[in-house]
């Protein structure tokens, strides 16, 4: 499949043009034309390029890609080792940030609630960026936190008024990766409990205050599967030989 066909499919089914995003999505370095092998990942980071390069890819496909807003411009250390290793190797790099996490069927939100078994029920927030729904059967914070600990593989960091680990909780919000800034906004939506990937200082105080309790599950940990989901599409709509290599990060 040519690369441009790839990504003018991608960008359509994404929606990637009704985003005002931090960095531009889409095909942000340009390799060889055909693409059979895809690599998949959360970031776009040295150690995920060279497994890239070691499996022989056309094309890495990541969350996190590169030339994001306000970073230093230049190609310089280890800017310049990641692109140029990337341009010996004659590999694509196609990234999709907030389009990723917005899409209803691929995006890390729609992902994550299906991984937890949550229930969909509405979005809030900037670009409808945050979800919000329920949980299938009320559990007390304490079990929420042990479930998700097990699914993604990572101890999360809950913050709640004291002695309300053993209340009940049903109605949640979520937003994955860095959404800290949407806490006020999920309040709004009558939750019980707000996840997303970190948090800020500000935001104990506020969940504590507040009675909604904060669950910071970690960026990457939250961010796993929309990009997986994904590949697993391109492979059966186009055939294409995709694999998802997870490079650990504790954040």
């Amino acid at each position: 499949m040519k690369c441009e066909e790839l990504t003018r499919y991608l960008d359509h089914l994404l929606e990637a043009e009704r985003f005002r995003d931090y960095c531009p999505n889409g095909w942000q370095v340009e390799g060889c034309a055909q693409v059979q092998r895809i690599v998949a990942g959360v970031t776009a980071s040295q150690a995920l390029v060279d497994a890239a390069i070691e499996r022989q890819a056309d094309a890495l496909l990541v969350h996190h890609g590169w030339f994001w807003r306000g970073e230093d411009g230049r190609l310089t250390g280890f800017r310049k080792a990641r692109l140029q290793a990337l341009l010996k190797h004659d590999i694509n790099l196609i990234a999709y940030h907030l389009p990723l996490d917005s899409h209803v069927d691929f995006g890390n939100n729609a992902q994550l609630a299906r991984h937890l078994g949550w229930i969909v029920e509405g979005r809030f927030g900037e670009q409808d960026i945050g979800w919000h729904g329920r949980l299938m059967v009320p559990t007390t914070l304490s079990e929420l936190s042990s479930a998700i600990a097990v699914r993604l593989q990572r101890t999360p960091q809950v913050i709640a008024a004291k002695g309300d680990c053993q209340r009940l909780v049903s109605r949640v919000a979520w937003c994955t990766g860095g959404a800290q800034n949407l806490f006020e906004q999920a309040l709004a939506q009558g939750v019980d409990v707000y996840l997303s990937g970190e948090i800020s200082e500000q935001n104990v105080h506020l969940a504590r205050e507040s009675g909604v309790a904060y669950i910071a599950a970690g960026h990457h940990a939250t961010e796993r599967y929309g990009v997986q989901a994904l590949a697993s599409h391109l492979t059966e709509r186009f055939g294409l030989d995709c694999e998802f290599v997870d490079i650990d990060n504790p954040v």
